[in-house]
């Protein structure tokens, strides 16, 4: 519904005078921060699943995990963190400029600043794509390679990167979704993509038909985008078709090739986490926070994560349940993945006002509260439904039917047999829509009830109005609600045993 929201939205209404030059621009600004994002994930994510998967180092078993925290940090927390302490007025380069005789040579506000802050943010998609994918590999490729002449380097272009390439589609593809669908940080930092276009259409030209418009680009990139990553999951059976597989050596590395592998794994966490966060931390101990609406804002974005991952996951359930008679289904939610937040606000406008007349007497909070929950339910789908499909997998039609001989319907077979093997599979698709929801800005944005600030909205209108110190508390509570939840489920991806990760 949201998204033939959108293309009935485009197509009735008046729309904005938005030049054409203009949005040229935004679709060609979004296509080359996709390609920089992609190419940039692709190399850091994958050297980093390489040396944590097959080689040993000092702090490899705490960076199989930790790599992926950067996770818990929303890409707009660091795009205010690198915009404030690169800023031209900002701290270091006032520190640099007397100390060091020399300015820096490159501004964050910039396309390539944005690139660098969204790769912060995506990586750990590729990563651990990329380290499932090594991790399920077969030494005999690499024998294979090796008998053949090639060296140890050369083995892993020439074998395991191939072998890895369907994985290597998926992670890329996942970070160039979020690329897309980002707000907060492009926005920050003066980069006008198609997202920031939506967004600018809806707030500043109060034109539904223009932001919708502007979305349609959006949804062809979201329908190529998701085409490419189940193309490349189809072909990963073929890894260690014909072998018996056998888990890849580990390498002890020299002195100096293992300290340089602990320095890039320690710089991907370091500035995709703890140098943004420590540098908002440090800011923001100058102001003292309004603990009061910090709070409230707290209790929206948890009840709403909450509220969106029971709604996400019992739907997601169902479906897994019945993939069998509906096939097309699964593909068809999965396509809201690849849909930013802000498209998926726009389609809903024009149902959610069909609904308002339809009920008069409905509370203008209960439906703004129930759009969100609905829009958030509708991208995160293909989130919730991977896990909860893998974990009902484990059920086999066996077990089924011995159920169904012992009397149990279908709902009874799924309530006491399928839900409780799947339990820790729904834990695990419940807390990353927790996790999305909690970062979730555009969407959240457009739809809330007036006078209901999530941290991701306080968060933005600080930046707005410059305050970046006051937009530092709400930045860092995001991440201290998310951070557990990474932690476990990184955790729980590191300690999985080969063929199942």
């Amino acid at each position: 519904m949201p998204l033939a929201g959108v293309v009935w939205a485009a197509l009735s209404g008046e729309t904005a005078d938005i030049a054409a030059r203009d949005i040229a621009r935004y679709a060609a600004t979004s296509a080359v921060l996709a390609l920089l994002v992609g190419t940039i994930t692709a190399i850091l994510g994958s050297i980093a699943a390489w040396l944590v998967v097959m080689h040993r180092f000092p702090g490899r078993d705490l960076f199989a995990w930790a790599l992926a925290l950067p996770l818990a940090a929303p890409a707009f927390a660091l795009a205010y963190a690198y915009g404030d302490l690169f800023d031209v007025a900002g701290d270091l380069r006032m520190w640099m400029r007397p100390a060091l005789g020399f300015d820096l040579p490159f501004e964050m506000r910039t396309l390539s600043g944005a690139a660098f802050v969204l790769s912060c943010a995506f990586y750990p998609y590729v990563y651990l794509a990329m380290r499932a994918a090594f991790l399920n590999q077969s030494v005999t490729a690499l024998e294979a390679a090796r008998t053949l002449g090639c060296t140890q380097r050369r083995a892993f272009v020439r074998a395991a990167m191939p072998l890895a390439r369907p994985a290597l589609a998926a992670g890329v593809a996942l970070a160039v979704m979020e690329t897309l669908a980002d707000y907060g940080a492009v926005q920050f930092l003066a980069v006008q993509t198609l997202t920031t276009g939506v967004v600018r259409a809806w707030s500043v030209y109060a034109s539904t038909a223009s932001a919708a418009q502007l979305a349609l680009p959006l949804l062809g990139a979201a329908v190529l985008l998701m085409w490419i990553e189940r193309a490349a999951r189809r072909g990963r059976a073929y890894e260690s078709a014909g072998s018996k597989w056998r888990p890849l050596p580990v390498t002890p590395l020299p002195a100096a090739k293992a300290a340089l592998a602990c320095l890039f794994c320690f710089s991907l966490l370091f500035f995709g986490l703890l140098l943004p966060c420590g540098w908002l931390l440090w800011s923001s101990l100058a102001v003292s926070p309004d603990w009061i609406r910090l709070a409230d804002a707290a209790g929206h974005s948890v009840s709403l994560a909450l509220a969106g991952a029971v709604v996400t996951v019992a739907l997601a359930t169902a479906l897994a349940l019945g993939a069998a008679r509906l096939p097309l289904a699964a593909r068809l939610v999965s396509l809201g993945y690849a849909t930013p937040g802000a498209v998926m606000a726009i389609g809903l406008l024009a149902p959610a006002a069909i609904i308002w007349r339809m009920t008069p007497g409905a509370s203008g909070f209960a439906v703004g509260i129930g759009l969100l929950v609905y829009a958030y339910a509708a991208r995160l789908m293909a989130a919730a439904l991977e896990p909860v499909d893998a974990g009902l997998s484990k059920v086999t039609v066996r077990m089924a039917w011995a159920s169904r001989t012992l009397g149990r319907g279908p709902a009874a077979t799924a309530w006491k047999v399928q839900l409780p093997v799947a339990r820790g599979t729904l834990l695990t698709a419940g807390l990353v829509v927790f996790i999305d929801v909690l970062k979730e800005l555009p969407a959240t944005l457009i739809l809330r009830p007036f006078n209901f600030d999530t941290l991701a909205v306080i968060a933005s209108n600080y930046a707005l109005d410059e305050r970046l110190p006051q937009a530092g508390w709400p930045s860092l509570l995001i991440v201290f609600l998310a951070l557990p939840a990474v932690v476990w489920l990184s955790r729980k991806i590191a300690m999985s045993r080969p063929g199942t990760a």
